[in-house]
């Protein structure tokens, strides 16, 4: 008698802000490549809204899980909690805020930094030391070109983009020998509801879909450590970092 063959898994990728068009899109960019995905959100029911559109465009069921970023306590029962820890772990949340309140209102500036620094930090390195243990999976933290200088504009945001960006360096520069490879993703300007009504410049300004396929591009074809969605932030963060603190203290950003 012939036994049956045993049953490849795919792989699994678990979005991690899956209500943002930015996560709808990485998501998708996952899905169509083959892989199974999981969406977390704050809201279960908007997620499962994307999980239904995921599956009607590739005939596979997309589980939805709770998960608020903010409520740290919960993050290793909902870890302990899912059908099989993930190939990969994408992380898209933030909250922008709005600057003028977060200078006086110390419990909006607190949800900003919680929200883009303290709970991805804190999540992906729990996964960082499943990963570590397994000797493999991939890690990927969506942070922001403002995190690379301070500007009088978006400082509270820009600082907690900025504590992301080097959790994700000390971490990748940790666990290079484990197996575990992690990317930071630098979108720049992306049109999406979170900028509604912004004045974005067009050439420095993606879509969703860009965003999604640019993350699973340096995420599992390329293994990039640091990407920019659009390659000129590059050479345009070149130049704001090398602006003399006298002259950028006097300039409107």
């Amino acid at each position: 008698m012939t036994q049956n063959a045993p049953t490849v898994s795919r792989k699994l990728v678990l979005l991690v802000g899956a209500t943002s068009d930015i996560g709808h899109a990485t998501a998708l960019a996952y899905a169509q490549a083959g892989w199974d995905v999981i969406l977390a959100a704050r809201d279960p029911a908007a997620a499962a809204r994307n999980a239904a559109d995921l599956t009607a465009r590739t005939g596979r069921p997309v589980p939805v899980v709770a998960l608020d970023i903010t409520d740290t306590p919960a993050f290793t029962a909902f870890v302990d909690g899912l059908p099989r820890l993930p190939d990969t772990v994408v992380s898209v949340v933030g909250l922008l805020g709005e600057q003028a309140r977060a200078q006086s209102d110390l419990g909006a500036a607190a949800a900003v930094m919680r929200a883009n620094f303290e709970g991805p930090s804190l999540l992906l390195g729990l996964f960082a030391e499943r990963f570590a243990a397994r000797g493999s999976g991939t890690l990927v933290g969506v942070s922001s070109v403002a995190g690379e200088r301070g500007r009088a504009s978006n400082y509270v945001y820009g600082a907690a983009k900025a504590g992301f960006t080097a959790f994700l360096s000390g971490l990748r520069n940790r666990l290079a020998a484990n197996g575990v490879h992690v990317l930071t993703v630098k979108p720049g300007f992306v049109r999406t509801r979170m900028t509604a009504g912004m004045p974005l410049p067009k050439p420095l300004t993606a879509e969703p879909h860009e965003v999604g396929a640019a993350i699973f591009r340096h995420a599992e074809v390329k293994r990039r450590d640091v990407a920019y969605v659009r390659p000129v932030w590059a050479l345009v963060m070149l130049v704001i970092r090398a602006i003399p603190e006298p002259v950028f203290k006097r300039l409107k950003l």
